[in-house]
């Protein structure tokens, strides 16, 4: 008789739901895209430009806090919407967004830009390419 036994010290590798990976990978996005706009704050100027109404060429208004409070809404609700949404909804809803945001968070870029907007960026853009590469090779149930 030939039974093989496993070691003591072997990880359980667990299986995660492509709705978690989606999740985790729009949470990680949002650490990012929240941490870039708190790390402008130390950039010589920022603050001076805030207090006299302007984010680049854009006046500080209601309508624009609104619009920034759109775009930081959307990818925080994607989280959760990656979760509950029904598959094929799910599916779609992730890669368009995903796709969406990709130009967005090149335009960010926009003015004047240091190494470390950069360098978020890009990890802001790999993480939305896996997000819609994931999305896209959503498993299927064979029939």
């Amino acid at each position: 008789m030939n039974t093989q036994k496993t070691p003591q010290n072997t990880l359980e590798d667990i299986t995660v739901s492509i709705k978690q990976k989606l999740a985790t990978l729009w949470a990680s996005f949002m650490f990012l895209y929240i941490y870039v706009d708190y790390f402008h704050l130390y950039m010589p100027g920022s603050l001076k430009d805030i207090l006299a109404g302007k984010v680049f060429v854009f006046d500080i208004s209601y309508v624009f806090l609104l619009i920034a409070m759109i775009f930081v809404a959307i990818p925080t609700l994607m989280i959760f919407l990656s979760v509950v949404l029904p598959a094929k909804v799910n599916r779609w809803t992730n890669i368009i967004v995903a796709t969406v945001f990709i130009p967005y968070m090149l335009f960010n870029l926009a003015g004047e830009a240091w190494v470390h907007m950069y360098f978020a960026a890009a990890l802001e853009v790999v993480l939305l390419c896996l997000i819609i590469r994931y999305a896209w090779k959503w498993p299927r149930i064979e029939t």
